[in-house]
């Protein structure tokens, strides 16, 4: 290969930080074909989990599963490293379930690197990025260069460095620390040349709980929470299991129990006592946190009249007796931490392990950003994960696709990639970025999409998996199961239309449901619409059960039950599908189109929307905006074609 003079080595794609977002970016450029850089500052953290040792959840759940639909590998570690399973909303309709999983932290890592190296395509480089390097004529980045004074050219970067631009650590109002996460040094050097090529930043903070050692907790006085673990992966791509070095071929590693306790009187006494000594209340930090998953200190302050506070215990792994205290992020001084955990019931002898924290860092308001992550203002970058203003694993991954995606087809000048709010939650999650902005950082959750019926953890391979293969991320082997997993389903909803049941087949499943035996055979689609009866147990009565995957009954006997919600749902998914062909030129003169409102003219020119469905989004475009900006539009082809 042609070396470019100063450049080591030249890539198609360089990202720049491996965490939940960097690796994906760099799997996904991988996957198109890219000669990929992934440039960490320790390759042994790589896919680290700074905080919780967990993947899924509400909304989060149903996220891992698109990122796993898309190529992705987030699915595949966590069945690899998974050591506990919930699925969560079990009380709702299975429409809304969402799987959650915890994870063995050292397991989760190195399952991480091992599914990066099977791409030969891409290279991972230690080394911490200190500048880009743009072309003098066009202002692109073409490159990156490392404090160790190594270069490596580049077509397209992401950039994915999560809390570790200017990252603060805070312990107490006294305690200050330089970093991205404890024990690793944030970036400065790369914070300053963003900043001063003119883009808008900000600040924002997170925090993380102590841990403690699990030798020293009384677990007789805890509640247990054991595994719910069934025949469930994150990902479909079982065959992938097969591979493991050690030549495993175990569904998931031995599963091991959370437990729950309880913040009460004497803990949020002490915390009420010494609030003027956390970072937070104390003056040390002004920046905004996550609503969703706040501080010990927030929680006292803002929730007086709860008697106490739920505190779960989570194992770190099995190589470990260590726990994660999840509910007690706090940045309160190290001893009055202690304090706080020896008042706990089950805790009074604990030894921490390590205190908690909360960490400042820089972000960049994601309306810098078009809808493929792409910064506005500097072709060829690209920004995924808590750089943009959002908060959790999930939601890092799902904007490592679609950046490393996207940064992969512009240097094989192909379409760029935009979800819809209709396909996924991750497209949900993008446009709301890049059209609203963040003013606190971002969490995903089922409210946020208005096809959460049909935007579910079950089906998020029939809703991708086709993007996935049009952009050709699949080896042949995979596009062999997308196909055979797909075709179960339909063969299930088949089955399900054309099978009659008899009355004694059909008579115990009903009892059970206490529901009316039936007096004649029927066709098994008409008895599945009933809420308390499984297609499983009827197909299995039936004697077809055999013949269909577990996961393909679920979703067919959800599309089977709630067919009219669905199709009502997908008919104004498909509305906003055709707002979403309506392409806008990024060059349109709003300022001329008199006939906006002075606020729509504004708003459109600052955020520049692609489609019609992204700026019927934009705070402050009226409908009525809306359907004088296609009038405009057309008059203005209409006058270009006479001319």
């Amino acid at each position: 290969m042609s070396i470019s003079p100063g450049f080591e080595s030249e890539f198609d794609v360089v990202v720049v930080g491996a965490g939940h977002a960097g690796t994906e970016a760099a799997v996904a450029a991988a996957r198109l074909g890219s000669r990929v850089a992934l440039v960490t500052s320790a390759l042994e953290t790589i896919g680290q989990m700074s905080c919780n040792p967990a993947i899924g959840g509400v909304a989060k759940g149903t996220v891992v599963r698109e990122v796993d639909a898309l190529g992705g590998i987030m699915g595949r570690a966590t069945d690899l490293a998974m050591i506990q399973f919930r699925m969560l909303n079990r009380s709702k309709g299975p429409a809304v379930w969402a799987p959650r999983a915890q994870c063995d932290r050292g397991l989760y890592r190195r399952a991480v690197r091992s599914l990066l190296e099977e791409h030969p395509s891409l290279q991972t480089i230690q080394g911490t990025v200190a500048r880009l390097v743009f072309s003098a004529s066009d202002g692109r980045v073409v490159g990156v260069e490392t404090v160790e004074g190594r270069r490596f050219g580049a077509k397209s970067v992401v950039i994915t460095t999560g809390t570790f631009l200017r990252g603060r650590m805070h312990i107490g109002t006294d305690t200050r620390i330089s970093g991205g996460r404890a024990g690793e040094a944030a970036s400065t050097h790369l914070a300053e040349q963003l900043e001063q090529a003119g883009l808008t930043v900000a600040r924002f903070k997170t925090g993380t709980p102590p841990r403690i050692d699990g030798r020293s907790v009384d677990f007789s006085a805890l509640e247990i929470q054991e595994s719910e673990i069934e025949q469930f992966d994150y990902s479909w791509s079982h065959f992938w299991r097969t591979k493991r070095r050690d030549g495993s071929t175990t569904r998931h590693p031995g599963q091991m129990p959370c437990w729950i306790t309880y913040l009460e009187s004497e803990g949020k006494q002490i915390i009420k006592e010494n609030i003027g000594k956390s970072a937070m209340y104390g003056g040390a930090i002004s920046s905004r946190g996550p609503r969703y998953c706040p501080s010990v200190e927030d929680k006292i302050v803002k929730f007086p009249a709860a008697e106490r506070h739920q505190l779960f215990l989570e194992p770190e792994g099995h190589d470990t007796t260590e726990l994660y205290v999840n509910g007690l992020s706090t940045s309160l001084p190290a001893p009055v931490q202690l304090a706080i955990l020896r008042s706990v019931r089950g805790l009074s002898d604990v030894r921490m392990n390590r205190a908690g924290y909360a960490i400042e860092y820089d972000y960049y308001p994601p309306t810098q950003l078009d809808a493929s992550l792409q910064v506005k203002a500097v072709p060829g970058l690209y920004f995924a994960g808590q750089i943009n203003g959002t908060t959790g694993y999930e939601e890092a991954a799902g904007q490592g696709v679609v950046a490393g995606l996207n940064a992969a087809l512009s240097t094989q000048n192909k379409q760029l990639v935009v979800l819809g709010r209709e396909t996924s939650y991750i497209g949900v999650l993008v446009d709301d970025l890049v059209t609203r902005g963040v003013d606190e950082p971002y969490r995903l959750f089922t409210s946020r999409s208005e096809f959460r019926l049909t935007v579910r953890q079950d089906n998020a391979l029939r809703r991708l998996g086709l993007i996935a293969t049009r952009l050709g991320v699949y080896s042949e082997l995979e596009s062999d199961l997308v196909s055979r997993r797909l075709t179960q389903e339909d063969t299930a909803l088949r089955l399900a239309e054309s099978t009659s049941i008899s009355p004694d087949d059909a008579s115990s499943i009903l009892a059970k449901a206490g529901t009316t035996a039936l007096t004649h055979s029927v066709r098994i689609a008409e008895v599945a619409k009933r809420q308390d009866v499984l297609l499983r147990d009827l197909f299995n009565a039936a004697g077809i059960a055999a013949q269909i995957d577990q996961e393909a009954l679920v979703t067919a006997d959800l599309e089977i039950k709630y067919a009219g919600y669905f199709a009502r749902e997908r008919i104004q998914a498909e509305r906003m599908r055709r707002m979403g062909d309506f392409s806008l030129d990024p060059d349109l003169e709003y300022g001329e189109m008199r006939s906006l409102s002075f606020e729509a003219r504004q708003k459109l020119t600052r955020l520049r929307p692609i489609s019609l469905a992204q700026a019927s989004r934009i705070p402050g475009v009226s409908p009525s905006d809306l359907q004088n900006l296609v009038i405009e539009i057309e008059r203005r082809k209409r006058l270009a074609a006479t001319q």
